[in-house]
């Protein structure tokens, strides 16, 4: 059987939230809800944390032994690397990847991801290609062979500072992509549910609150919650968002 690893990144020196992975909400960390939450995955082999190896990220090292959940260590700048190193080291066959930023990732998308893969045909299968999805439940899942020949190809640290940017961006149309769009009550991009800013916080504690002790809600009652509640959904609204940039990239770089 082929070993499907996921990496999760992590590191305490966000400049827009600092240690943000470290604050307790309803009892515990916010990693050890998002650890919990992709354990529940059917078709994971197995995880990985991957943090840089500078001193300020010794607490998610020191985090990840006390809940028996693997921590490789490297490039701080080079997310690429540390990667491919961490997958490696977890001696991956098939890569994915679950975003430290995506506290709430709903581990069915995450084998939505898996099974399509699963089916052949791709090197590459995710969500987050284009906006239909609420962010913050965005996932991938690729070839190790192919990530490990888009990142052989490319030197430039302002793309391998975003994982598999240097896959996604398919530079001459190499490799095969596929992005799943969200069905039904899923399609709805309008909700915020990633953890770059201090507004993304409240959103996702409020969620978190309301929900606890249970780690196993799906994103379709996370909507529900939401609509129910519009003034907490309206919190993060008009936060400035930087992946769009990657994905409008992406977006110019193929016929997705």
């Amino acid at each position: 059987m082929q070993r499907i690893i996921t990496t999760i990144q992590v590191r305490m020196g966000s400049q827009r939230f600092p240690g943000k992975h470290m604050c307790e909400v309803a009892g515990k960390p916010l990693l050890m809800h998002l650890l919990d939450r992709v354990r529940q995955s059917k078709l994971l082999t197995g995880l990985v944390v991957a943090t840089p190896d500078t001193p300020p990220n010794d607490t998610v090292e020191e985090f990840c032994q006390s809940y028996g959940v693997p921590c490789f260590r490297g490039s701080e700048d080079d997310v690429t690397d540390r990667m491919i190193k961490a997958l490696e080291n977890q001696n991956a066959d098939i890569g994915a990847e679950v975003y430290g930023d995506c506290i709430l990732t709903d581990p069915a998308i995450l084998d939505l991801c898996i099974g399509e893969f699963l089916k052949g045909g791709y090197d590459f299968v995710g969500n987050g290609l284009k906006e239909t999805f609420p962010s913050g439940t965005y996932v991938e899942v690729f070839s190790m062979q192919a990530f490990r020949k888009a990142a052989a190809g490319c030197n430039d640290l302002s793309i391998r500072e975003h994982g598999t940017y240097c896959l996604r961006l398919n530079p001459g149309g190499r490799y095969r992509i596929r992005n799943i769009e969200a069905q039904g009550s899923l399609r709805r991009s309008d909700l915020h549910l990633d953890l770059d800013y201090p507004e993304d916080f409240e959103v996702v504690k409020a969620i978190l609150e309301h929900f606890a002790p249970r780690s196993d809600m799906s994103t379709e009652e996370i909507i529900t919650f939401l609509d129910a509640h519009p003034e907490i959904a309206r919190i993060n609204q008009n936060v400035h968002r930087r992946w769009r940039q990657c994905q409008q990239d992406i977006q110019r770089a193929s016929t997705l």
